[in-house]
């Protein structure tokens, strides 16, 4: 069984929470503790305090330096779990009907109205975990709610996203789109229904 199969098996079923880590296989999370917030001890794992991450760099929100900023994301147990789990079916038919356009103006509509709001109604709990691949890639992004993006792309809570931000999470998004799912067709194809099963 190749690696990657190895770790989507031993992912799956979720089991895991945003503030979940398994520091002795380097899976880290990096959502601070009350305490730690007080004591600026922000970029630290909350469970065993390892500083893999250079945040000056991942604040600067360079497209170019994406690839810093995925390595830097997958460190955190989250997000390596949405950059390796095995992406629903339902959501692979619906991505590859809207094609890599229609799942860009998605991605756009989608950042703006879930986490553009400074504080967003039920922030943490706007983002669902299946179903359609831009949950997953803003689970694996930290764009899934106001507080992920606050502790991994510098924007605090409260304060609203400006355009060249939302392009920025879009842009994110559909790089992992195209990495996950890079199958998809400009435009998008017909993909007949799934039929349940009498």
């Amino acid at each position: 069984m190749s690696t990657d199969r190895q770790t989507k098996k031993r992912l799956d079923p979720l089991k895991i929470t945003c503030k979940s880590a398994d520091c002795d296989s380097g899976l880290h999370c990096f959502s601070l503790t009350k305490k730690m917030k007080i004591a600026d001890q922000t970029g630290q794992c909350r469970y065993c305090g390892a500083k893999l991450v250079d945040w000056k760099r991942i604040y600067k929100r360079d497209l170019t330096d994406a690839d810093y900023t995925f390595k830097a994301l997958k460190y955190e147990l989250w997000r390596h779990y949405y950059w390796h789990i095995e992406i629903d079916e339902k959501a692979i038919n619906h991505a590859r009907r809207k094609g890599k356009a229609g799942m860009k103006e998605a991605a756009e509509k989608r950042i703006r109205n879930s986490v553009g709001d400074g504080n967003p109604y039920r922030d943490g709990m706007q983002t669902p975990r299946k179903g359609n691949a831009l949950y997953y890639a803003q689970h694996a992004t930290a764009t899934c709610c106001r507080k992920c993006i606050e502790e991994w792309h510098g924007i605090p809570v409260g304060q609203a996203l400006s355009d060249g931000q939302i392009e920025y999470f879009k842009e994110l998004v559909m790089l992992y789109i195209e990495e996950r799912l890079p199958f998809l067709t400009e435009q998008g194809e017909y993909i007949a229904p799934i039929r349940k099963s009498s």
